[in-house]
């Protein structure tokens, strides 16, 4: 599958215009979200238009309404200017606030996911990817902040961590200290 970042992965060649965004290149509608947005700032006045435009761009469809989270974001404006036309902007309590939905002339809604402002480089770039990638299953918040299993111990879900009789989760046996 391939992943399509719409800003050079590298910080520093980024342009202060350029919108942080990836977008799943196949756009199938499987996975959680479509891609995500890494946008600078958490004011939606200022931030709507560029993701607007590189949507645009990249779907070559326009996007007609974007939907997002009230309380997620400073200054939302009820329409926002891109590309010489009007936009509706919708707010909602109910909505995931790491998400934003952009309704789209002649397909379904892309849903991405938003990587907020002040994320460190590193962890941004690597959700960014994460979320263009098949996210099938995975629940926003895990992109945002993944975490990697504790190789040096059985799992609860590994077979060794189960009781032999009865199913029972157990906790793995601490080692005996060694006595003279």
């Amino acid at each position: 599958m391939m992943t399509t970042l719409l800003s050079p992965p590298c910080p520093v060649l980024v342009t202060q215009s350029a919108p942080r965004l990836s977008l799943n290149a196949v756009l199938d509608r499987r996975g959680t979200v479509d891609g995500a947005w890494w946008p600078r700032t958490r004011d939606a006045a200022a931030e709507l238009p560029a993701l607007i435009s590189a949507v645009d761009q990249r779907l070559d469809r326009d996007v007609l309404r974007v939907g997002l989270h009230l309380d997620a974001w400073d200054h939302i404006p009820r329409r926002t200017t891109a590309r010489g036309r009007q936009v509706k902007v919708g707010w909602f309590r109910s909505a995931d606030p790491h998400l934003i939905t952009l309704s789209i002339a002649g397909t379904l809604p892309v849903t991405l996911l938003i990587i907020p402002p002040r994320t460190a480089v590193g962890s941004a770039m690597a959700a960014l990817a994460l979320a263009a990638a098949d996210t099938v299953g995975v629940h926003p918040a895990d992109i945002l902040h993944p975490t990697a299993p504790d190789e040096s111990s059985p799992g609860r879900d590994d077979p060794a961590s189960w009781e032999n009789e009865g199913g029972r989760v157990t906790d793995p046996v601490p080692e005996r200290p060694a006595t003279t």
